[in-house]
């Protein structure tokens, strides 16, 4: 993102950034996260398939939930949405609670697919909203919420939902932080949103390239020095 025009007004500059923002915050999400998320995924899938090989009848469980959860993503590849839906709402029902919470979070991204946001958002909010799944889940599934909500949310409601996954500590720290820091410049919390857009910009591995960037140009309009410094330390 370049820097702003000569002539063009911080608070102009902050109001274009957050349009561009909200067109293309769903997109990025995937494009960023993407890889991480399937990685993610695909280890969780590994450990509950080991906790449950502990016990024959629950090793039985988990590869036929399995193969049923893999046919429902190739019906997905096959652009066969709507038969893909059927198939997890059945897992969703009749399996253990990491392959019902991944198949409702596979369930709301199909509904975004389709523009049924409102859809899309109860499945996530499902999933964020049950102490008994495990807590990646949730909180990929919060995430998935918030994003999804965001135009209609309060932006005290934004960081009240986001403020444990928009620490550098988080593995989605840079679009979690993103939401939040977008949130106190709607409160006005200028300070606060340049302190979080700066500890985004340097963070690192941490952080896509492209979040990293954005947060660089947002933290210096806010008055924060932020050159990221993650380029540096991988050449030495």
């Amino acid at each position: 993102m370049a820097l702003p025009p000569s002539g063009t007004t911080d608070e102009a500059f902050l109001r274009e950034v957050d349009e561009e923002y909200r067109r293309d915050r769903m997109m990025n999400i995937w494009r960023d996260y993407g890889r991480w998320i399937i990685a993610a995924l695909v280890a969780a899938l590994a450990a509950l398939a080991l906790y449950l090989y502990m016990g024959y009848s629950a090793d039985r469980a988990a590869g036929t939930q399995g193969e049923q959860f893999d046919a429902a993503l190739r019906l997905v590849e096959e652009n066969q949405p709507d038969k893909a839906m059927a198939e997890l709402d059945k897992l969703a029902k009749d399996s253990g609670e990491g392959f019902t919470a991944l198949s409702r979070i596979t369930q709301g991204n199909l509904l975004l697919q389709k523009n049924d946001s409102a859809g899309a958002a109860a499945k996530f909010a499902e999933v964020a909203g049950n102490a008994g799944y495990p807590k990646p889940y949730r909180d990929l599934a919060m995430l998935r919420q918030t994003s999804t909500e965001y135009d209609r949310l309060k932006p005290e409601q934004v960081v009240e939902r986001l403020k444990g996954l928009a620490v550098p500590a988080s593995p989605w720290f840079g679009t979690a932080g993103e939401m939040v820091a977008a949130a106190y410049l709607k409160q006005g919390k200028r300070a606060d949103a340049g302190k979080l857009y700066g500890q985004i910009a340097q963070g690192g591995e941490n952080v896509p390239e492209t979040i990293r960037q954005r947060a660089v140009t947002l933290a210096g309009v806010l008055g924060v020095d932020a050159i990221d410094q993650s380029k540096d330390k991988v050449a030495q």
